[in-house]
């Protein structure tokens, strides 16, 4: 293994699992935010490397997954580590950020079907400009308003982090099938490897529910 690749693995295996203690542990203890501080060093870290090792091997949705997950894990992070109801210079770039990134994503999905060289009809890169869009709206909205703060504040931290750590457990499972057990990659029906990205969001949906819907973190 190249040693740029096994960097990136080592650091993604170490953001899987202090992402799995931070989704575990009591929120906002002691352990929850070592937890999520590891996490969010070592998905940052993946992140990044990821989108320079698809970009080496022209990869472009491996490169703009990677640069989706730095954008939804930084953010995230800026959520809770600012005040309440503040915006900066970091907030706008983001915003930025996510528009270009929607318009390069789409363009690559149009330009792919085109050409005639799209899979799955260009739905992963039109899936990536849609996500893209409605994030930098949102942004937008936050920037409009000052800030979030409360409830809306925790919740913009919990489902951008959920997001980032989903797409870093799709991209190990199914997305590396090939280098898992032979009974994992002839597994049928093929549904069962999406198991623990879609309990990742199923937890994500979980938590939404405590924080914007009973009194729990009022």
């Amino acid at each position: 293994m190249e040693p740029g690749v096994l960097f990136h693995v080592a650091a993604g295996a170490l953001g899987l699992v202090a992402g799995a203690a931070a989704l575990i542990a009591r929120k906002g203890e002691r352990v929850h935010r070592g937890a999520g501080t590891v996490f969010f060093a070592a998905m940052l870290t993946t992140a990044v490397s990821a989108v320079i090792l698809a970009l080496l091997k022209d990869e472009l949705t491996n490169a703009i997954a990677g640069a989706l997950t730095t954008y939804f894990i930084t953010t995230s992070w800026l959520t809770v580590k600012r005040p309440e109801r503040s915006v900066g210079w970091a907030d706008v770039f983001a915003m930025l950020f996510a528009a270009m990134g929607s318009a390069a994503a789409f363009y690559l999905a149009y330009d792919s079907v085109r050409q005639g060289t799209a899979l799955l009809g260009g739905a992963p890169f039109y899936v990536f400009s849609a996500v893209a869009a409605l994030c930098a709206l949102l942004d937008l909205s936050v920037i409009l308003r000052r800030g979030v703060a409360g409830r809306q504040r925790i919740a913009r931290h919990l489902w951008r982090m959920c997001l980032g750590f989903f797409i870093a457990v799709a991209s190990v499972l199914p997305g590396q099938q090939q280098f898992f057990p032979e009974p994992l990659q002839n597994i049928e029906p093929l549904i069962l490897l999406f198991i623990p990205a879609f309990s990742v969001l199923a937890v994500m949906l979980f938590w939404l529910g405590r924080v914007l819907f009973t009194r729990a973190f009022a």
